[in-house]
């Protein structure tokens, strides 16, 4: 199995509107709730794509019991092993602009989380560890949480011998990539606050330098960059498209740990990530890609491999 580790789940709001103008008023057309946050998003994916997956992380209060309700509900979703905490999960609120197909995002804070509930955590995790196949940490570090969380469990997944990947940004990114993570998959503005360099693939080769064993950058709309063992790699859709990118990189994240768990290459993983993440723009939420789109661009991926690497 894939174990996802979300410890800042989020139940999933996106109102469409037909046109958002600041300051009206606006009557929602069309209203979707999904069980969410980075890793929950992953997870969801990996289970669409016919792989046991199993979400582990924090939830609680009523917004917690909503999130597990729906979760529960998913044909064949992942399977829940939430540690209950006391605080209210959060909300995240996608509003779609129909007249021009651009999404604007409200993120609550998460709940602040105890030592106890880190604790109870943390026992979950190492329980779950020997059974998994790869490990995807995803997402912000909820209030209470320190900084060197993601280094903490980075390190636990290696000394089990489990492949991790690392998706997050700021302080816990720099201390996480430290622990020395197989993958770590910023976005373009997540590597520059990293690196300080905003040219995308002396940003990643340094990325790399600090840890990781492969980059995989987010380059929005013209795909991927890998720095990787193996090589260099640009990978991008035929063509950009309109739609709602809330989890799109959740996507690629589990293209990326799909293909690693099935052995495949890096061409045909990063063919993968971007077909996905390019699917999910077109689909209404996070945690869903339209597959007759995602079946069409697997064919038609440009991935290229470069001479140089860090």
């Amino acid at each position: 199995m894939i174990l996802t580790v979300t410890l800042n789940t989020a139940l999933d709001l996106t109102y469409a509107v037909p046109a958002l103008v600041p300051h009206g008023s606006h009557r929602v057309t069309e209203v979707t709730e999904r069980p969410g946050g980075k890793g929950v998003n992953v997870a969801r994916v990996l289970s669409a794509l016919g792989h046991t997956t199993v979400v582990t992380g924090f939830a609680g209060g009523s917004t917690g019991a909503v999130l597990r309700e729906l979760l529960g509900a998913l044909p064949q979703g992942p399977a829940d092993a939430l540690v209950t905490v006391a605080g209210n999960t959060r909300r995240t609120l996608a509003v779609v602009d129909r007249s021009t197909g651009d999404t604007t995002q409200l993120n609550e804070p998460g709940p602040h989380i105890d030592a106890g509930e880190w604790a109870a955590f943390l026992g979950t995790f190492r329980e779950l560890l020997p059974e998994a196949e790869a490990v995807a940490l995803c997402g912000s570090l909820p209030p209470g949480i320190h900084v060197g969380a993601y280094a903490e469990l980075v390190r636990l997944a290696r000394s089990a011998g489990v492949p991790v990947l690392l998706d997050t940004g700021g302080e816990p990114l720099r201390r996480g990539i430290a622990a020395r993570p197989d993958l770590v998959k910023p976005n373009a503005d997540e590597l520059a606050q990293l690196t300080g360099a905003r040219e995308p693939l002396r940003a990643t080769c340094d990325a790399r330098r600090r840890g990781a064993r492969s980059v995989v950058a987010s380059l929005g709309a013209d795909g991927l960059l890998a720095v990787t063992p193996d090589g260099t790699f640009r990978a991008a859709p035929p063509s950009a498209v309109r739609g709602n990118p809330t989890g799109a990189g959740d996507s690629a994240v589990a293209g990326l740990l799909s293909a690693l768990a099935e052995g495949l290459g890096w061409q045909d993983r990063l063919t993968r990530a971007v077909a996905l993440s390019t699917a999910t723009v077109l689909a209404p939420a996070a945690g869903e890609f339209d597959r007759a789109a995602y079946e069409d661009l697997l064919d038609r991926v440009t991935v290229e491999e470069h001479a140089s690497a860090a």
